[in-house]
């Protein structure tokens, strides 16, 4: 298992947001958004089936020409999303971590501030160790959609 650590901080994530928010077409943002780990208006917890028990969600956009989403996701302390994959690529910046990441059979243990890219139908899953929730801040080039599988 690798460990990767990024010294991007605060900083480089807000270097990052916009280039995970570009589209192909002029924009539809109307208005500039800030919002603090703090301040994210999380929906309900859920999970099962797959998906990790606690798992909470906060939608922060739709683009109007992929249907891809952009939301925050947060994992439990101690949580597992199982093995997955989606149609579309995704984007991803751990808000909060630490936070483990299966990408077919390569592990990597990540810190805040990392970035990853998940090509489509790549099988991927998360662990989340036990002491502290993980935040990840998710951008799907096309809409979403979940397709479990087995270890």
């Amino acid at each position: 298992m690798r460990k990767l650590r990024s010294s991007l901080g605060l900083s480089g994530l807000l270097l990052i947001l916009p280039v995970m928010a570009q589209t192909q077409e002029p924009s539809t943002i109307t208005a500039p958004r800030v919002m603090d780990l703090a301040d994210i208006p999380w929906g309900p917890p859920g999970g099962g089936n797959g998906y990790p028990e606690g798992l909470r969600t906060a939608r922060r956009g739709t683009d109007p020409l992929s249907g891809g989403i952009t939301y925050y996701a947060l994992f439990p302390a101690g949580s597992r999303f199982d093995r997955h994959w989606h149609t579309h690529d995704e984007f991803v910046v751990v808000a909060q971590g630490p936070v483990s990441i299966t990408l077919g059979e390569q592990s990597h243990t990540l810190d805040t501030g990392a970035y990853i890219v998940i090509p489509g139908k790549l099988s991927h899953l998360w662990e989340v160790p036990a002491g502290n929730d993980a935040i990840i801040l998710v951008r799907r080039a096309g809409p979403a959609d979940f397709h479990f599988t087995t270890d």
